[in-house]
């Protein structure tokens, strides 16, 4: 891991604050923290961190004010709720103000430190015109999915919602937001377009599409683009 990537913490629990700090400078990230909203708009909008992990109820400013906020000011870098909650509702709202990924308390802080460093990884990557993930190689300038030598034949809409879920993989997407980034004005779709086009391109890239390895369900909220782990850098070097 880079040890010059910055995390920024904003909780108000000390005491997970305290082990969250501790887990992410053992694995060499530069950490610093904010315990309210406020501070932490502030932190965020000073130091321009590669990774906030921010969560939901905050004192001052909550969560979802700080994430619209940072959003509204053009910051493009992940964000990972952390939430208490777990409905559907509360973790939509996030998703839909700009947050990149959610984890519901209690959590697992391997589960959150994978997929901080996933976000990073990814984030060094982003703008690449090849994306490379099991068998499959995704040529953005070709506008070509092969496997080996062998093309995998898309529709447009098949071809765009692959592109979009691999460029930003890791994050979870409303239905909303994938019919908005690949249908667009397209007034003639609902929501259950989106799981129609996911259903087609799992059969065509998925080895078992009921147990898809790529395109994963986020269930109550919609889809999630996972890298297997064997491709992932360890978070235990």
């Amino acid at each position: 891991m880079n040890g010059e990537e910055h995390i920024l913490i904003i909780e108000d629990d000390a005491a997970l604050l305290r082990g969250l700090k501790d887990n992410f400078e053992q694995h060499h990230w530069r950490v610093s923290t904010a315990t309210d909203g406020e501070q932490g708009l502030i932190a965020a909008l000073d130091t321009k961190p590669a990774l906030i992990v921010l969560d939901i109820m905050l004192p001052r400013i909550n969560g979802y004010e700080v994430c619209r906020r940072l959003r509204e000011k053009g910051l493009d870098v992940p964000i990972i709720m952390l939430t208490a909650k777990g409905q559907e509702s509360d973790i939509v709202l996030g998703l839909n103000l700009g947050a990149d990924d959610y984890v519901t308390k209690p959590f697992s802080v391997r589960e959150l430190l994978a997929r901080a460093n996933a976000f990073l990884r990814r984030r060094r990557h982003k703008d690449a015109s090849i994306h490379d993930f099991g068998p499959y190689r995704l040529d953005l300038t070709s506008h070509r999915l092969l496997r080996g030598a062998a093309e995998v034949v898309l529709t447009p809409k098949e071809f765009r919602l692959l592109t979009h879920l691999v460029r930003h993989a890791g994050r979870a997407f409303t239905r909303n937001e994938l019919l908005n980034a690949v249908w667009g004005d397209d007034v003639f779709v609902t929501r259950r377009s989106v799981d129609r086009c996911v259903t087609t391109l799992r059969g065509k890239i998925e080895a078992d599409p009921r147990r898809p390895e790529f395109i994963q369900t986020v269930r109550d909220i919609g889809y999630r683009f996972e890298i297997p782990d064997d491709e992932q850098v360890q978070i235990d070097r």
